[in-house]
């Protein structure tokens, strides 16, 4: 009987290793550790008041030449033309999806988180032949059907380990720079903002660029080459 037990157990373990270990998308959350780069990510969701884009934070990466990942919703795509004409030809920037309307995504159904999700990526698309497969969910928030739909689509679903937390109007750039400095290492994706919800967002990316990471031996890159590891040419 215990013979017997054993051999089902074994069985069961066998058929577990057979099974593709990709039957559903991976949810991204960092890169290699062996790897001495950190992605800067940014996301662009539609707001109500202001611009909508934060000129500033957006000139200082293009002028210094730091590499960052946006993630785009598809109502901002709609309203900054300009300015996603600008981004995609940045060659040392890239561009994700963030959902249409930055709904969340557990309270809807297949069908309208397909939808959701989609949107951006026919508009990216459609007008500005341009193809992505990065797609940062809305308040990073997600469940097993947004999973699903994510590796149906033949996307990845793109996290974070480091919340920067520079929309919170309560945290100064000292304290959000010290908040990113404690975790930041090998590997690491960090999320914040460029549609000028970040009060202090240019000026936590300088101090990052210029002190942290340069101390601790970072280089800034895409989410992308963090992924393959391709370390960036400057």
């Amino acid at each position: 009987m215990m013979r017997s037990c054993f051999r089902i157990l074994a069985a069961l373990v066998a058929l577990m290793l057979l099974a593709p270990a990709n039957s559903r998308a991976q949810v991204i959350t960092s890169g290699p550790p062996a790897c001495p780069t950190i992605a800067l990510t940014f996301d662009l969701c539609p707001v109500r008041k202001g611009a909508g884009y934060d000129k500033a934070l957006v000139d200082y990466l293009i002028e210094n030449k730091i590499p960052a990942t946006f993630f785009m919703s598809g109502q901002w795509i709609a309203k900054h033309d300009p300015e996603v004409e600008q981004l995609l030809e940045i060659a040392f920037f890239e561009v994700g999806t963030h959902g249409e309307v930055h709904a969340h995504l557990p309270m809807h159904s297949t069908d309208e988180q397909r939808a959701e999700i989609l949107g951006p990526v026919k508009l990216l698309s459609e007008h500005y032949a341009h193809d992505t497969v990065l797609f940062r969910p809305p308040f990073g928030e997600y469940n097993d059907v947004t999973v699903d739909v994510v590796k149906t689509l033949g996307l990845r679903l793109i996290q974070w380990n480091i919340e920067s937390g520079d929309p919170d109007p309560m945290l100064s750039a000292e304290q959000i720079v010290a908040r990113i400095d404690r975790r930041a290492k090998a590997g690491s994706i960090v999320v914040l903002h460029a549609n000028g919800k970040g009060k202090h967002t240019r000026q936590v990316i300088q101090r990052l660029t210029t002190e942290v990471l340069p101390r601790k031996g970072l280089k800034p890159t895409t989410v992308s080459d963090l992924l393959s590891c391709k370390l960036p040419n400057r």
